[in-house]
């Protein structure tokens, strides 16, 4: 046996060995990869939850305005919400205008045709990652199997009166709405 032969079979199976431990990289990378793409996903959805409740929240205070303020107005423009042209004084009702953070696109517009802009939903076919375990505020949420069924509307409350003779209940109720594309840049 030559001196050679021995030499070149070690090279092969250090060559062998160099090519397994890439791929045991390559995997491991892999999984983190995907890992650190799945804690995106969710903080996405974290930031959509928290922009799109704020966006209710202010076309709750928009359309339900408190005691002693103006009537309640049509409303015609997302900019309306961070200073209220209804009254004197600056009234912001929301803090500024928030953009889809899921599919980036502008919010899709609720509208109703008595009361204008009633709420946003996302532009998005995705399937949300949180599928149920909802506060009591965004319950109706659970089981939603697209972004795009996530809406974040003005829900009109219901105000209970009591009388001399009992309790009766009192409220609005809700009309029709189509959905549109926003505008906000």
């Amino acid at each position: 046996m030559n001196g050679k032969s021995g030499v070149t079979g070690n090279r092969g199976v250090t060559y062998l060995a160099a090519l397994m431990i890439i791929t045991v990289m390559g995997i491991m990378l892999g999984k983190a990869g995907q890992s650190w793409t799945a804690q995106l996903e969710r903080e996405r959805e974290e930031e959509l939850i928290f922009s799109g409740l704020q966006i209710q929240r202010a076309l709750q205070r928009w359309h339900q305005p408190a005691s002693g303020e103006h009537v309640a107005t049509k409303l015609t423009d997302m900019k309306d919400l961070l200073k209220d042209p209804r009254t004197a004084q600056t009234v912001r009702r929301l803090r500024k205008l928030y953009r889809d953070p899921v599919s980036k696109k502008d919010w899709l517009l609720i509208m109703d045709p008595t009361k204008g802009i009633v709420g946003v939903r996302p532009d998005s076919d995705a399937q949300p990652l949180k599928q149920d375990g909802f506060t009591d505020e965004l319950k109706y949420l659970s089981g939603k199997q697209k972004y795009r069924d996530w809406e974040f509307r003005y829900r009109p409350t219901t105000v209970v009166v009591k009388t001399a003779s009992g309790t009766t209940a009192t409220g609005t109720s809700t009309t029709s709405a189509t959905t549109v594309r926003s505008t906000v840049r």
